[in-house]
């Protein structure tokens, strides 16, 4: 299907420089597999798996064929007080993927409304156990968690937030894990484990009893991709024990086979009370998000509810048949063509590939942990974010997409890619960033 593409001056667009876009713009008429095809005919590689969200490939006939089929039979069922059966598919299908004891699932439409979900779940958990003073939430800088108001305050992204107020009230931030003392680490960093100490220091300074739950991305995706130093998981699991904080882990990006495993948790052996979900789950098909809870987080509140509504939050869309239909397909496509284990195979090819880059000069930095990366280039002077800018035209006329964040690119190719998809990108990657 096509549209006009000669009127482009009433779409407000999102995180987009709008005038500039729509002076050269770069728009996308079709999207097969790792590639999209523009409105003036170039052939582009996608790797950034859209936005982190089509690891299995754009335009799947399978999810199409399951999304046609349910609009056809059961477009749409009311949420509240009644359901349809392929939520209740989709819920037990992913409680098998889950890490720890996670095993009752919220459905949301995004990462974004993921997050205030867990932060409101977070709450009305402590006020169920009869702790309603804990109502201070903990988040980290140089953290991403949407852009709904719950979320906006507990990230740490400043210019998120800076055009919209303070956000919520009574909500701390814990140092971000990137000291800039170890550079190109591939994995883990050795240090800064000690960093999860500031949640314990939140907590000897406001007071423990104060304090409902801490959110962290696992790996820091749209910020960078930064992952945890060893030992630090680990460590604010531990003071989430001891001080009764709710840990959450936001696995919007890390989630469906991303680093290694099907959940971040898996692949760092540490269990969240609650966890954040979306993009992947339906490959993008369809917007769709998701929050996992464990037994006792689901048990204490439903236990409190005495029989009636347990907890007053839901939306319109919740569990939407088509985006049910769609993440069912999806799940069945991760397991069908063994995505994930085609993942964690790929990763050392695609990890090698971003690396090689570290003898550019433009290049200050290169993270990586699955399929993952993150490349850092020098700013232009006084000018932050512009050499990143100027990196997504000219990658756009190279024909290679990635996401850039401010100046840094962050890689996260589909798992269907190629190795010679792989090389394509790193070749397209060291003739743009080459010239800086």
């Amino acid at each position: 299907m096509r549209y006009p593409t000669n009127d482009l001056e009433h779409f407000f667009m999102p995180f987009t420089a709008n005038r500039a876009f729509k002076a050269n713009p770069r728009l996308m008429v079709s999207s097969k597999g790792v590639e999209c095809t523009s409105h003036d005919g170039r052939t582009l590689i996608d790797m950034s798996s859209g936005l982190f969200c089509a690891p299995a490939g754009h335009s799947r006939p399978e999810i199409a064929d399951a999304v046609s089929e349910m609009l056809r039979d059961c477009a749409y069922v009311q949420p509240f007080q009644h359901g349809q059966p392929a939520a209740f598919e989709l819920a037990r299908r992913l409680k098998a993927l889950y890490p720890g004891d996670l095993a009752y699932t919220f459905f949301t439409n995004s990462g974004s409304e993921s997050v205030d979900t867990a932060l409101k779940i977070a709450l009305a958990y402590q006020r169920a156990k009869g702790q309603g003073q804990r109502i201070r939430l903990v988040g980290r800088e140089r953290a991403y968690h949407g852009v709904n108001f719950g979320g906006m305050s507990v990230q740490g992204m400043v210019k998120n937030k800076e055009q919209f107020g303070p956000g919520l009230v009574g909500v701390l931030h814990m140092r971000h894990t990137w000291s800039g003392d170890e550079l190109f680490v591939r994995g883990q960093p050795e240090n800064g484990a000690g960093l999860a100490d500031d949640l314990q220091r939140f907590c000897d300074l406001h007071g423990a009893d104060t304090v409902a739950a801490c959110i962290v991305e696992p790996v820091a995706g749209s910020t960078g991709i930064l992952a945890p130093p060893k030992g630090y998981l680990e460590r604010l699991r531990e003071i989430c024990d001891a001080n009764g904080i709710l840990l959450i882990f936001d696995e919007v990006i890390t989630g469906f086979g991303r680093i290694g495993g099907n959940f971040a948790g898996d692949v760092f052996g540490v269990k969240a009370d609650i966890m954040t979900m979306a993009k992947a789950l339906t490959n993008a098909a369809i917007p769709m998000g998701a929050v996992a809870v464990t037994d006792h987080v689901y048990d204490t509140i439903m236990d409190a509810g005495a029989g009636a509504v347990e907890l007053f939050h839901g939306y319109t869309y919740s569990a939407h048949p088509a985006a049910c239909a769609a993440a069912l397909a999806t799940l069945d496509i991760y397991e069908k063509d063994g995505l994930f284990e085609r993942a964690r195979e790929m990763s050392d090819y695609f990890l090698d590939a971003v690396f090689a880059l570290r003898d550019l000069p433009a290049v200050k930095d290169i993270r990586g942990i699955g399929m993952l990366a993150g490349v850092d280039l020098a700013a232009r002077d006084g000018k932050p974010g512009a050499r990143g800018g100027q990196a997504t035209q000219d990658l756009w006329e190279e024909g290679v997409l990635v996401k850039m964040t401010g100046d840094t690119a962050c890689i996260a190719p589909p798992f269907v890619s190629e190795k010679s998809h792989i090389d394509r990108m790193a070749e397209g990657l060291r003739k743009v960033f080459g010239k800086y």
